[in-house]
């Protein structure tokens, strides 16, 4: 089954994207969610005047990402958590506090954009990935240090 993304969903594409999807996924979820609208000839008209129209202003959002990809490289994030004796931290290190200290440092990404490869089990460096556009994805560095 064919389907129109209204958004972006991880791991499936973005927003505006044809993708093949099972016929039950889409029908008992994409579509009634609003996340999706089923690829018909008259969709995918509107879907590609949408595309030829948005051009302009996608070209001009990746700017902005690539841009602030380049200022995400140079930073390094202190993210501060409760750490044992035998140096293993308390808890998980969380997206939601990667975009918190961007927020202090006026980077703001929403937590969801954000993922967290390698599992944070002390003190030490580490990077995050942040997905800042479809074709733009940039790393940020975080040091977990104790409180």
């Amino acid at each position: 089954m064919e389907v129109i993304l209204k958004t972006d969903i991880k791991d499936l594409g973005y927003k505006n994207d044809l993708v093949e999807v099972k016929p039950g996924y889409g029908r008992n979820y994409l579509i009634p969610q609003g996340y999706a609208v089923l690829a018909t000839v008259s969709n995918k008209k509107i879907l590609a005047e949408n595309i030829k129209q948005a051009a302009h202003k996608a070209e001009k959002l990746k700017t902005e990402a690539e841009a602030l990809a380049e200022k995400l490289a140079g930073i390094t994030l202190e993210i501060k958590a409760k750490i044992g004796e035998s140096g293993k931290i308390f808890g998980k290190v969380t997206t939601l506090q990667i975009s918190d200290a961007l927020a202090e440092k006026d980077i703001n990404i929403d937590r969801k954009k954000i993922s967290i490869n390698v599992p944070v089990q002390g003190a030490g460096e580490f990077e995050a990935e942040v997905d800042l556009h479809r074709e733009v994805k940039s790393n940020v560095k975080f040091v977990v240090v104790g409180e």
